[in-house]
């Protein structure tokens, strides 16, 4: 008795749920990480764009450089990629409905070029008026979603953010932290929707590119484990099973 008293007692081990939802957690913030910085390095890139074309004008003392212009933008660009590429492939899950379409990273490379060059076509070419650039950029923004996207939940959260994205820029020129160079949509360009909806679109396909490379990665992991304790715990061990 003394011999089993003085026995240290062997800590308990994670059964295989606990370890699939702390790897499923880990995921979830390796993700919105990942997402995060790709929409700060986004944001850099097209409103140096846009500065460079004067499309957007911020006080003469905060253009200094490219980190220093609005220091506020690249953060909130990050977090709302990081929050609508999350969103993506939870709706997905949600509506029971996976998004199979062109799911492979030359897809989503390309549909990020493709967002590049909306953004870039908006500050450089020149159209005869805003309405015409507004359904160009309208145009190519549907076309960006049915070439890399075609579900009904993509398009649906891309109008949603769209105009929530649009409230919040209106909100941002009436109180003057920023402004546009001859609004025509209130406080606004009227072609702004279009950006925000493709940039949804774009951060969307991102966030599930990276949904399904994790998940696939945790299937292969649980399966390991799977197979290590059946050889470990059972005299036997199916051989169909690893077919």
């Amino acid at each position: 008795m003394a011999e089993n008293d003085a026995m240290p007692t062997l800590p308990k081990k994670c059964g295989p749920y606990i370890s699939s939802v702390t790897s499923c957690g880990m995921n979830l913030v390796i993700r919105g990480i990942v997402l995060f910085f790709i929409g700060v390095f986004l944001a850099l890139v097209l409103n140096l764009l846009q500065i460079q074309r004067n499309v957007t004008l911020f006080p003469p003392d905060v253009i200094t450089s490219i980190f220093s212009s609005a220091w506020w933008v690249p953060p909130c660009c990050g977090t709302a990629s990081a929050v609508i590429g999350l969103l993506y492939p939870c709706m997905d899950r949600h509506l029971g409905e996976p998004h199979k379409f062109k799911r492979e990273w030359s897809s989503v490379m390309r549909c990020v070029a493709v967002f590049v060059g909306i953004n870039h076509a908006s500050a450089k070419v020149d159209f005869a008026n805003n309405i015409q650039l507004s359904l160009t950029l309208a145009a190519l923004s549907i076309g960006l979603w049915w070439t890399f996207d075609r579900s009904r939940s993509g398009f649906g959260l891309g109008v949603g953010i769209a105009f929530l994205a649009t409230l919040v820029s209106q909100f941002l020129v009436y109180n003057g932290v920023y402004q546009y160079t001859s609004p025509d949509f209130l406080y606004v360009r009227s072609w702004l929707p279009c950006i925000f909806f493709a940039g949804g679109i774009t951060m969307g396909n991102i966030g599930r590119q990276l949904a399904m490379v994790s998940l696939e990665g945790r299937i292969d992991c649980l399966l390991v484990v799977d197979i290590i304790h059946m050889s470990l715990f059972s005299s036997e061990m199916p051989i169909g099973y690893l077919n």
